[in-house]
């Protein structure tokens, strides 16, 4: 059944937070989630409608707050203002909303790298309570079992798909955990002028440190130059092949990840979204990925 944009903003008018009668727009650009712009008294947020969990996308709200939170408090995101029910109100950022062309700009990238790195160093303090972890091989694992009870029509790739998971991780090997983000969509970077943001915390938790890495790349379709340049950046010295190795193993990963998640949602959202022909974008992605990957 379509969301009832109406009614939605209903719901968000009644929060008991606001000052006042307010305006709200809709927010345009999510793949999950209705999202909308609210005025209240000269001030902006930005009200996320969540919903509930969503363990099949591996989605738990409790982990979701505490990553924003965590990330707040680094000066990484804007704060929390409200949540509940699955609706989160947050405060507004003034600013444009990254494009791949946009994280391409090595300029624009090398302002990201260091706000990554703050991530990676010092969220880890700021987590209070239970927090989930992150390991994309995993999560690929569920996504095929869940496509299997939902008899998704990628059940035939699925055997494959799984084959070349396990020989990832196996290139990957032991990582060092951290705290991340884990789902570095463009558009999940806002640049005001004076800093990028980071935002969107459903898939944040520990994990490598690495995987942020070409999760970026993978989602800004980075070329190798930029690659190492950003690798180099972030480590503080060039990338030696058994790096490199594991980062492409990483990069291939993170596109199978989005085109396993797109292949979930075709069946369980319901969402005005083509997922289908963005199913059909990532694998496309992610066989070139994997080809560059074969190739070391």
């Amino acid at each position: 059944m379509a969301v009832d944009v109406e009614a939605e903003k209903n719901r968000v008018r009644s929060l008991p937070c606001w000052q006042g009668s307010v305006d709200i727009d809709p927010l345009s650009g999510g793949l999950s989630n209705l999202n909308f712009v609210v005025n209240d008294a000269g001030k902006k947020y930005v009200v996320r409608m969540v919903g509930g969990d969503e363990p099949v996308h591996n989605v738990m709200r409790f982990n979701e707050l505490a990553g924003l939170k965590a990330a707040h408090a680094i000066g990484l995101t804007p704060g929390i203002v409200y949540y509940d029910q699955g609706i989160m109100v947050i405060e507004h950022l003034d600013g444009k909303t990254y494009e791949a062309d946009d994280v391409r700009n090595l300029d624009n990238l090398m302002r990201i790298i260091p706000e990554v790195r703050n991530l990676h160093e010092q969220a880890k303090y700021h987590i209070n309570g239970p927090c989930l972890a992150f390991w994309v091989f995993r999560v690929h694992r569920s996504y095929a079992n869940a496509l299997r009870e939902g008899n998704s029509r990628m059940v035939p790739q699925l055997d494959l798909y799984m084959t070349i998971n396990d020989e990832l991780e196996a290139a990957v090997g032991a990582v060092e955990m951290t705290f991340c983000h884990n789902d570095l969509l463009c558009a999940n970077f806002i640049d005001t002028g004076d800093k990028v943001w980071i935002i969107d915390w459903e898939h944040s938790g520990y994990g490598a440190r690495l995987f942020d890495l070409a999760n970026i790349a993978s989602n800004a379709e980075l070329p190798e130059a930029a690659e190492r340049q950003m690798l180099e950046a972030y480590y503080g010295t060039e990338a030696d092949d058994h790096r490199w190795r594991r980062y492409k193993a990483f990069r291939a990963a993170s596109h199978l990840r989005e085109a396993m998640w797109s292949m979930v949602s075709e069946i369980h959202l319901d969402l005005e979204v083509d997922y289908e022909e963005y199913t059909r974008q990532n694998l496309d992605a992610f066989a070139a990925a994997y080809e560059d990957f074969g190739k070391l």
